[in-house]
């Protein structure tokens, strides 16, 4: 599937974080952009077809053998993942997430993984039977996206060997607000249910007011716990109401809106 991929690059990458437009934005964002060094992520939506016949085991094996003889292979890719629908308003829906130090190495990557399935598959009746048994589980139709990572991150220490549960919360940016490093540090760090979590800016795609939160969490369950942590820390941290309600009226302005998916990532297909 991924061999067909190809993301057409014409944006010299420029990194962003999220555009505050308020006064009294946080002096120390300039420090923590000068040691911050963000990753470049590709993501590709794709659907699966919804084919009794297609077999969960067989695609596993499939994408399993193509992971370690080709994704595992490539150094320019350091890290990747597979996500499947779980909350989200298409349930054949999947993700295929690749990441890279920089914008170049994107396009070196895509030539590094043509030699490696060459080398993988050196007979051509062999690779052709290959990646058409691959691409039989995916529809044709795809989207491409090019997100920058930003320095707000608490990065995921699991290494459980079954699905973890990743809520995307995809912002708009808004015109103005303040106070997103103050909200991430104070509640967001200091939340336990919440393993992991990561932003993203977006570089290239459909919407450039792309703003990206990825929540990671051991099950479904604890989504709806993190949101009753989050009031109890919100309150503790803002315990004055009237500076908590002066704090969240400056805040609300950072986003116009957002929507909600929820997915399930494949600990097999993990870099």
């Amino acid at each position: 599937m991924r061999t067909i991929k190809k993301i057409f690059l014409g944006v010299m990458a420029i990194t962003f974080l999220f555009n505050i437009k308020a006064n009294g934005q946080e002096k120390s964002e300039k420090d923590v952009a000068e040691t911050f060094k963000p990753v470049f992520i590709t993501v590709t939506k794709t659907q699966r077809i919804m084919d009794p016949d297609n077999d969960f085991g067989e695609w596993l094996k499939i994408e399993k053998e193509y992971f370690d003889k080709v994704i595992m292979k490539n150094d320019l890719i350091i890290g990747s993942g597979v996500y499947f629908h779980y909350f989200t308003p298409d349930d054949s829906e999947v993700l295929l997430v690749s990441i890279y130090k920089n914008w170049a190495d994107i396009e070196k990557a895509t030539q590094i993984t043509g030699k490696l399935i060459d080398e993988a598959w050196p007979n051509l009746e062999e690779k052709s039977n290959f990646l058409k048994k691959q691409n039989n589980h995916y529809e044709d139709e795809h989207s491409d996206e090019i997100y920058v990572s930003l320095p707000y991150t608490k990065e995921l220490e699991s290494k459980s060997d079954k699905p973890l549960i990743y809520y995307l919360k995809r912002n708009e940016l808004g015109d103005g607000g303040s106070g997103f490093k103050e909200y991430f540090e104070n509640v967001t760090m200091k939340n336990s249910y919440i393993k992991g979590y990561y932003t993203h800016r977006h570089r290239w795609g459909s919407n450039s007011k792309d703003a990206i939160e990825m929540f990671v969490f051991d099950n479904f369950a604890d989504i709806e716990k993190s949101f009753q942590e989050n009031e109890r820390l919100i309150n503790e941290h803002w315990s004055d109401e009237k500076a908590r309600e002066a704090f969240f009226k400056e805040y609300d302005k950072l986003f116009t809106r957002h929507g909600d998916f929820i997915y399930r990532n494949v600990p097999e297909l993990h870099k």
